[in-house]
């Protein structure tokens, strides 16, 4: 892992270098936005909002479904943000 110390996790280098970034942060916010009109942001159903062109941009009703965090999360994706197929 890129931002490791001593065999640890350093989570304040790790925002520094990533989670700062603007992109980062407004993929984030659309993330977030998308789970609030879903209804599941912030009520600890654990479901998350999957987006079903991984097109984090397109909050479309018709592109978003529940899914669990696990199989939202580890879906390999390319960097034109489609799965692999």
């Amino acid at each position: 892992m890129p931002y490791m110390t001593n065999g640890k996790r350093d989570y304040k280098k790790e925002y520094k270098k990533y989670h700062s970034r603007p992109e980062v942060k407004k993929r984030r916010a659309k993330n977030n936005k998308a789970n609030r009109d879903k209804g599941t942001y912030g009520n600890r159903d654990g479901r998350d909002v999957s987006h079903k062109d991984n097109n984090v941009n397109n909050n479309s009703k018709s592109n978003l479904k529940l899914s669990s965090p696990s199989k939202n999360r580890s879906v390999p994706r390319t960097r034109k943000g489609h799965r692999k197929r």
